[in-house]
């Protein structure tokens, strides 16, 4: 979502150099963003303060002669290796009470209701974003496609287009309360491959479980139809093998976001988060989610235990939305 914010910088500023400092994981993401004109490898983890390591950062950039540092993330450290390095202008929004590490600082965050469209008001002077109406454009993130990587991971995974492709990504990092039960997907796989589609489940070495879980519930003679790719392939891999898919199913997660920057048809399924603040950005997009009254309570786990904001979402109305976005 912050590729919102590099593209509103590039239509106001198309001369100016761009560079993102992001973790390694990050890099193949940036890679596919045109905006982006260097990437820089954050090498502290997020727990990380070692305020002397970020010191050093911040000198090593001073060579750099940047005009302007937008810091995305709220912390107070995120804010420190942009004072070390110097940078004049230094904008974020309030955070961790950031006075003086930003001199840019924005604390009307409430009136942007949209994550995006926090990133993106950081892209224009303070005093015209009083509230999301004032944004003149909220652009849609949108990756860029490598065919000839493309090719070279069908033939690395032994994978063809000759049937439509249902892309499942069942796992998220943030927790269970994401993750729509491995049953409820295997349900709309096992359906799928049964009117002729095949079924390609992404996402990371830690969701391949889950995938495993999925396609043992095939019956024998459809699990040549299901290909299991969690854990893999590369991101840049799983990109460019997404923009192949027919229709993607996603839980609210990174890889959904992806999916979305692809204008891929796409069902986001929603737990314990809610659409209302990181919806998926696209022309083709279902959202379903459950009505309970507990829901959302953007907890990691199920406090009351039941998951029934997942566990009471059918397979059935996730059929039933591919059906309309198709």
């Amino acid at each position: 979502m912050s590729q919102s914010l590099y593209i509103s910088l590039k239509q106001q500023h198309p001369q100016a150099e761009l560079h993102v400092m992001a973790p390694s994981w990050c890099c193949a993401l940036l890679e596919r963003m045109p905006e982006v004109d260097k990437a820089i490898v954050m090498p502290l983890g997020h727990g990380d303060f070692k305020l002397a390591e970020r010191f050093r950062l911040g000198r090593q950039l001073t060579k750099e002669g940047y005009d302007w540092a937008i810091v995305q993330p709220n912390s107070l450290k995120s804010a420190l290796i942009p004072l070390f390095a110097g940078i004049r202008k230094r904008t974020g929004w309030k955070g961790e009470s950031r006075y003086g590490l930003l001199n840019d600082l924005r604390s009307n965050k409430t009136d942007f209701p949209l994550m995006v469209e926090r990133y993106a008001a950081l892209a224009y002077p303070k005093p015209e974003m009083k509230d999301r109406h004032c944004l003149p454009s909220l652009p849609w993130p949108a990756l860029s496609v490598d065919l000839e990587n493309q090719q070279q991971a069908l033939n690395n995974l032994q994978l063809n287009t000759d049937r439509p492709i249902l892309a499942l990504c069942p796992g998220a990092e943030f927790g269970p309360s994401k993750r729509w039960p491995e049953q409820h997907y295997a349900e709309v796989a096992r359906q799928k491959i049964a009117e002729g589609w095949q079924v390609w489940i992404f996402g990371s070495a830690k969701d391949r479980v889950v995938a495993e879980t999925i396609t043992a519930h095939q019956p024998d003679a459809m699990r040549v139809h299901c290909h299991l790719l969690a854990g893999k392939t590369s991101l840049h891999q799983a990109i460019d093998l997404m923009a192949l898919a027919t229709v993607v199913i996603s839980n609210d997660s990174g890889l959904m976001h992806i999916a979305a920057a692809l204008q891929r048809p796409l069902v986001g399924v929603y737990g314990s988060t809610s659409p209302q603040y990181t919806p998926p950005l696209a022309e083709k997009v279902a959202v379903v989610h459950t009505d309970i009254e507990c829901r959302p309570c953007f907890k990691r786990e199920c406090p009351l235990g039941h998951l029934k904001c997942l566990r009471d979402l059918t397979p059935n109305k996730v059929i039933n939305a591919i059906e309309k976005i198709k």
